[in-house]
């Protein structure tokens, strides 16, 4: 079965979505032969309409735990055919139906609101109007921890183990040859590498110098990319820490980073996710394994038992991709090589990370209040459903 057969057993208007979306057929169809394979069969599934009724949330509730889309890490019309024929359902739902399923409203807001999908709904008004989700509401999620292993060597203090939810500490795990490797790309990317195009930043902009870390801390500072969780597993000496494997499109490869996530984001949730990482902190080692970087994440504003997500870059982002902070001040700025820990940069600028009202991730300027969102070349990079949340 071909895309146009398996949209062609949609009703409308549900199949008037996925043509407009997908410009009738020339685009969202998947970049790859196996995602287009995976495209069309998942519409064919949401066609026949038993994966979509409320009894079988249960089931597209687990399915949807691991994935932020229904194939591979960017919007299809797979997606829309899904939020399509969820929203009939999903409108009409009471308050305790959205949280008994929580992946399914998490995807379902998340689609909405992806920018070419909410163009199109709102073309078909009122059949696809905008649901509203009061996540301040949402039940408090017990999680079970494991218990704590006996170790021979003496504990740390509580104090010392608590790692904050998107503070993960950074660290190298690469030989001595590929650190000098790294060091020395790292040097050339702050000096302004030029292009084969003509004397412009990947990131697209002007080359600048390197950028030196006197004067106030700026978040310009900061060198953010996206990366790819490519391995996780839990540390071997710590019960909430992670030990990722993150590709952010180095030649040495991926960098090893520390995170203290285990409590608050299942490692199933976290696996093959693309993020955003703080790239240029000081090496520091957590329990033995040494990390090369951080994971930006979202901290819901009434605690981290309320909520931790990883902040997302847009669809069709790749490894390495630059994340920079809109504003003529910041956008072509040169991060630094490394934070320097005794100036307290990130911790100067951290305060004013929140996500806004449309959940995307942003910096607000504490004493002119401007909003400056955090982005790539290619959007604004987001936080699934926190409102009003701290990133760290």
């Amino acid at each position: 079965m071909d895309f146009q057969s398996s949209v062609g057993k949609l009703s409308s208007p549900l199949k008037d979505l996925v043509l407009s979306v997908t410009q009738n057929g020339t685009q969202h169809v998947g970049k790859q032969e196996t995602d287009a394979r995976a495209v069309v069969d998942w519409i064919a599934q949401i066609a026949q309409g038993e994966l979509v009724k409320e009894a079988g949330f249960k089931t597209l509730d687990a399915q949807l735990v691991p994935k932020t889309y229904l194939v591979s890490n960017y919007l299809t019309a797979a997606d829309v055919a899904l939020y399509g024929a969820l929203h009939p359902t999903v409108s009409k739902s009471e308050l305790p139906q959205h949280f008994a399923h929580p992946s399914v409203t998490r995807y379902f807001d998340h689609i909405q609101s992806c920018a070419p999908v909410r163009t199109a709904a709102d073309a078909l008004a009122p059949a696809f109007a905008p649901v509203v989700f009061d996540f301040t509401r949402a039940p408090r999620v017990e999680r079970k921890t494991e218990a704590p292993k006996k170790k021979e060597k003496k504990p740390l203090t509580a104090e010392a183990l608590e790692v904050s939810a998107a503070v993960a500490v950074p660290s190298e795990g690469r030989s001595s040859a590929q650190e000098g490797k790294a060091q020395k790309k790292e040097k050339k990317d702050a000096a302004g590498l030029k292009d084969d195009a003509g004397g412009k930043k990947k990131g697209g902009g002007p080359a600048k110098a390197v950028a030196a870390d006197d004067g106030e801390p700026v978040p310009s500072m900061i060198d953010l990319r996206v990366g790819h969780i490519v391995d996780i597993m839990k540390h071997p000496d710590a019960d909430g820490l992670y030990v990722e494997q993150i590709d952010i499109g180095e030649e040495t490869g991926p960098r090893t980073v520390v995170s203290g996530l285990v409590n608050y984001i299942p490692i199933e949730q976290m696996r093959d996710k693309y993020l955003v990482a703080v790239c240029n902190l000081k090496p520091a080692s957590m329990r033995g394994v040494k990390s090369f970087a951080m994971v930006l994440c979202a901290t819901s504003k009434d605690g981290k038992d309320a909520g931790i997500e990883l902040i997302q870059p847009p669809a069709n982002s790749k490894p390495g991709d630059r994340v920079y902070f809109e504003g003529s001040d910041y956008e072509d700025a040169t991060p630094l090589v490394q934070l320097n820990p005794k100036k307290k940069i990130f911790e100067t600028i951290q305060p004013g990370f929140i996500t806004l009202d449309a959940k995307e991730a942003a910096w607000v300027n504490p004493v002119t209040k401007s909003v400056h969102r955090i982005r790539t070349k290619d959007g604004v990079c987001v936080a699934p459903t926190l409102i009003g949340a701290s990133l760290s």
